[in-house]
């Protein structure tokens, strides 16, 4: 990979990969109260987590969201692998913001509760950015002119 793909993606996955992190690092020390809650609202938007313990989802989670933001933070990460896992994070995230009610009205915008959720759409598109940059810089690319 050049100098200049790693430079080009280096704003968004530091962005990305220190937000992650902190809130993994924040989940993994969080006590039952927050567990109890991080793991309703997950429950609410993806059902089968019911069988799972809040304190054992809790986390999880955040060392799920250390390992992400760690690998988007480490430059030796391949960006279309780091890409995947944040598409796949930001997705569920916004899958929870969509399907939990009352945080959006009709159409979808935030509602004051649903803003710190409604953010997580950006995570998502730094991963697509990410897996489609990657896949671009890696296939050969003809010029015609």
């Amino acid at each position: 990979m050049s100098l200049a793909a790693k430079l080009r993606r280096a704003p968004v996955r530091v962005a990305a990969g220190a937000f992650v992190l902190n809130s993994g690092l924040g989940k993994i020390k969080g006590d039952s109260e927050q567990a109890a809650g991080i793991h309703g609202m997950a429950v609410g938007a993806y059902p089968f987590l019911k069988k799972v313990e809040p304190n054992t989802f809790l986390k999880a989670l955040g060392a799920t969201e250390v390992v992400l933001g760690a690998a988007l933070l480490l430059p030796l990460a391949p960006a279309g692998l780091v890409g995947l896992g944040l598409s796949a994070f930001g997705t569920g995230l916004v899958g929870l913001y969509v399907r939990t009610p009352g945080l959006h009205d009709r159409y979808l915008r935030p509602t004051p509760g649903g803003i710190g959720i409604a953010k997580d759409v950006w995570l998502a598109a730094i991963g697509y950015g990410l897996v489609v940059d990657a896949a671009l810089a890696e296939s050969p690319v003809t010029r015609t002119d």
